[in-house]
């Protein structure tokens, strides 16, 4: 009796012991599967962005370029008493914005705690909204998420905290148009081998998982990845994409990161992924080298200026130039009057030129 019921038991041990289909997703993500709206009685000033092929576009398929800035974390800001509807209404108001990047230290979204960040977050959210602005969510960290070596205590962080925290920005940013973008991760450097070693394949796995995990709570918004090497390159994306759709690639092309002439190189290192995907270069800026902060890679003028602006434009790229703060470098304001600094009347006259007004 006792075989026939280890018998009996042996194909009810075997179905258990088989993984599980996950029928919402696979390795790949369900391009046909939805998540039910999130009930609100919010309405929004801008349309939803998505991915069509290489390029961002609005709600009836016409193609957008943004063209803004970063500004400092918001907990910097309000410990200092300058978080305030006034940054952006300047950025859109007097720059002419269309976009602003809001890059949050890991370090400031512990000791502030989630729920007192959600709600500078949900301030930001609520005057982009009144005046007709994107926003970018930057996890703001740099170095080797593999490892969880990073580069300054500000930056230290760990796979499951990025995880978690995308899980929290997702749910609680989900089908709102006016959050168009997450950028994952700010910028991945093993610096050298000093953080220890990762390769693309083992970033870009961790990078999926986090994709996996926002698309799981809000398909709306777009993920942004960047490359190696402080998120510079992009070479590994001619053989091994990103296997999610709707994701656009970023950049950080500081003028030091390659000698001049630059095109060539931006285009062999970066600038190809434009052809096939939407490219964001989240980061660019300059200063000069005896103003006060500088340091490579920002170290240029407006020559820099001049050609990152032309070949981003022959190529449809979108950007924020970094950073409007007038401590951070390189600044784009010399004080909390919004005065502009060298690269800030540059990117100023650059917006106003290129950003239709509204």
């Amino acid at each position: 009796m006792r075989v026939l019921a280890l018998l009996l038991l042996l194909p009810m041990i075997s179905a258990a012991a088989q993984p599980q289909q996950d029928n919402f997703y696979d390795d790949r993500i369900d391009a046909t599967a939805e998540t039910p709206p999130k009930a609100t009685s919010q309405t929004y000033s801008l349309p939803f962005i998505r991915v069509e092929g290489n390029r961002f576009v609005d709600e009836q398929g016409r193609t957008v370029v943004f063209r803004g800035v970063s500004i400092a974390d918001p907990d910097r800001l309000e410990r200092l008493g300058r978080w305030s509807k006034r940054i952006f209404e300047v950025l859109k108001n007097d720059w002419n914005a269309n976009i602003v990047r809001i890059p949050v230290h890991p370090q400031a979204w512990r000791t502030r705690g989630e729920d007192a960040y959600l709600k500078l977050l949900d301030q930001a959210v609520e005057w982009a909204n009144e005046l007709g602005l994107y926003l970018i969510i930057d996890w703001h960290s740099i170095g080797n998420l593999r490892t969880e070596l990073f580069q300054h205590p500000m930056y230290n962080t760990t796979k499951t905290e990025t995880f978690r925290f995308w899980k929290t920005i997702a749910e609680h940013f989900r089908d709102n148009p006016i959050v168009a973008f997450y950028e994952v991760f700010n910028e991945p450097t093993h610096y050298n081998g000093t953080l220890g070693r990762m390769s693309w394949e083992e970033y870009k796995q961790i990078v999926e998982d986090i994709i996996y995990i926002i698309y799981a709570h809000d398909r709306t918004v777009i993920p942004l990845v960047g490359g190696f090497d402080w998120a510079y390159d992009l070479t590994y994306v001619r053989e091994s994409p990103i296997a999610f759709p709707g994701i656009a690639y970023t950049a950080h092309p500081y003028p030091q990161k390659r000698q001049p002439p630059w095109e060539e190189k931006w285009e062999h290192d970066w600038g190809f992924v434009a052809d096939t995907y939407p490219v964001f270069v989240t980061e660019l800026g300059f200063m000069r080298a005896d103003e006060p902060g500088a340091h490579v890679p920002v170290i240029g003028d407006e020559t820099y200026g001049e050609a990152i602006i032309n070949y981003m434009e022959k190529k449809g790229i979108s950007w924020t130039a970094w950073v409007f703060d007038p401590v951070w470098s390189p600044p784009l304001i010399k004080n909390w009057d919004f005065e502009p600094t060298t690269q800030g009347r540059f990117f100023r006259e650059k917006m106003r030129q290129l950003n239709p007004r509204n």
